[in-house]
């Protein structure tokens, strides 16, 4: 039925507390197609007792209470993404529309503009990134279905992500590049960090909220029980990704490095005595004595680089990001025969089908040599 300029059906609900079925008007719709297209699912999800109300509440207005209500029980970084994605590339595309008229198909064109057009500039976002934004988008919508029951299905979870070519960790650096970038590295004070990232595959924000009193050298192992991260200018500590600490072990000649490093932030710790501002043992430090700013570290890398490729080598280091000591140190130890569970427990990973997912590429290589290996353990059996 058209009411004024808009169209309107009707369906019969029963009421789930008394049995007695009643009818629904239902308003707002632009055009009688429109309207008798929602009749309909709205008949098909009545007769399986799952009718919703209609709800005018938009994307941005849902979103806005979701994230509110995620204030206490989300980490405050993962909190600062949801925000990040929800202010830059949900909001300005999708948020003035309903939330109930979000179908799978809105989701996968909102993700496959992104891919391509998605930032200011007019260029695509990266990849990782609009997995994000779905990511934010699923967990809020299950939350609509679940625990706010605003809609019936979740759209995102029938929505489909672009198809783009994956770019395997790992492959940045070989071996040898790494030792020529941490032997450029030797000369800053903030060497022991890039030594211990790489031979040890911590994250950035582990490192940075590490104590001395978490680190024991005779072993010599560390203990990895929180991180760190920086928010609106503010550095804030909290559990790591996996909400779990745990122990790392280390070789003998990393461990000589950190108790070296630790002589040199005594000294200077004396050397600036009332000046020195430091009100913790962390391993990491500026020269002030304050914990370092993760980010510090991270612009710190390609300075190194930049230096290493000043003095002109036949063959320059090529670009690397901090996270990539990470990859190498996973890739060099699946490579070596590690078994994955063992890298699993040292890169902190939940659980080792992460890292099966994450370094597949890795994994495929020794079962392409798997058969060889056999055989050739058989021909040396006496």
């Amino acid at each position: 039925m058209k009411r004024g300029s808009t169209w309107s059906y009707v369906i019969r609900v029963k009421d789930p507390e008394t049995g007695e079925s009643k009818p629904k008007w239902v308003g707002g719709f632009a055009t009688e197609d429109e309207a008798k297209e929602a009749r309909d699912e709205a008949r098909v999800r009545a007769r399986r007792g799952e009718y919703i109300d209609r709800n005018a509440i938009t994307v941005s207005e849902y979103l806005a209470e979701w994230i509110e209500g995620h204030a206490v029980e989300v980490k405050p970084k993962t909190l600062a993404g949801y925000r990040v994605m929800i202010r830059l590339y949900i909001e300005p595309n999708i948020g003035k529309m309903r939330l109930q008229a979000l179908r799978p198909a809105t989701l996968t064109k909102l993700y496959r503009d992104l891919l391509t057009t998605g930032r200011k500039n007019g260029k695509g976002l990266a990849p990782n990134t609009v997995k994000h934004v779905h990511t934010v988008l699923r967990k809020a919508l299950a939350d609509a279905v679940l625990v706010d029951e605003i809609l019936p299905n979740n759209p995102a979870e029938r929505a489909k992500l672009p198809r783009v070519q994956v770019t395997e960790p790992g492959g940045v650096w070989t071996p040898a590049q790494l030792r020529q970038f941490l032997d450029t590295a030797k000369s800053h004070r903030l060497f022991a960090f890039f030594r211990l990232a790489a031979y040890s595959g911590a994250r950035r924000g582990e490192l940075c909220n590490l104590r001395w009193a978490d680190v024991d050298l005779d072993v010599p192992q560390f203990r990895v029980t929180g991180s760190s991260a920086v928010i609106d200018g503010e550095r804030i500590e909290g559990t790591t990704k996996s909400g779990r600490s745990r122990v790392v072990s280390l070789d003998a000649e990393t461990a000589e490095i950190l108790r070296a490093h630790r002589k040199s932030q005594t000294a200077e710790r004396l050397r600036l005595g009332e000046s020195w501002k430091g009100t913790a043992d962390y391993v990491f430090t500026t020269g002030w004595g304050e914990p370092i700013y993760p980010d510090t570290v991270s612009s710190l890398m390609p300075t190194l680089i930049k230096a290493y490729n000043d003095t002109k080598p036949k063959k320059p280091l090529p670009r690397a990001r901090l996270h990539d000591l990470r990859h190498i140190h996973a890739t060099t130890l699946l490579l070596a025969g590690v078994p994955v569970h063992v890298v699993a427990a040292r890169l902190g990973h939940s659980d080792p089908a992460i890292t099966l997912r994450v370094y597949a590429h890795v994994i495929s290589e020794q079962m392409a040599s798997a058969a060889d290996i056999f055989a050739s353990s058989i021909s040396r059996a006496s």
